[in-house]
């Protein structure tokens, strides 16, 4: 089964082996608005921890999306550069941004537990 973690920066990366799926949290999608654009990485891209890895575009700003892992991009949601509006549909699932290998998975440690990121939430 996947396991997903979260920033405090209201990314997720849902794990599932070498790879991690990264998108934003519906809380995120909540603060940002109707989304209106997304910018994707290139395939092959390597991403550090905490550098962007998409801009999410909406009505009210535009906003990086960090990398909550270093890793390679090996697949992005092309399906977003039509129909932006499904990170606001379904942030967990169609509304993914980027796919990475992970390049150092000890980095997962410092992540939220889904328990400890909705805790968080509670607090903003």
């Amino acid at each position: 089964m996947a396991e997903t973690r979260y920033t405090k920066d209201h990314e997720y990366i849902r794990i599932e082996g070498d790879t991690g799926t990264i998108g934003i949290t519906d809380y995120a999608q909540g603060q940002l608005g109707d989304v209106v654009f997304v910018e994707l990485p290139s395939v092959g891209k390597a991403v550090a921890k905490g550098g962007e890895a998409a801009v999410v575009e909406s009505v009210k700003a535009a906003s990086e999306v960090y990398a909550p892992v270093s890793g390679e991009v090996v697949a992005v949601n092309s399906e977003l550069e039509a129909a932006p509006g499904a990170v606001n549909e379904d942030p967990a699932g169609k509304g993914w941004f980027v796919k990475l290998k992970l390049t150092n998975p000890a980095e997962l440690e410092g992540l939220l537990s889904e328990a400890e990121y909705q805790d968080y939430v509670k607090t903003l």
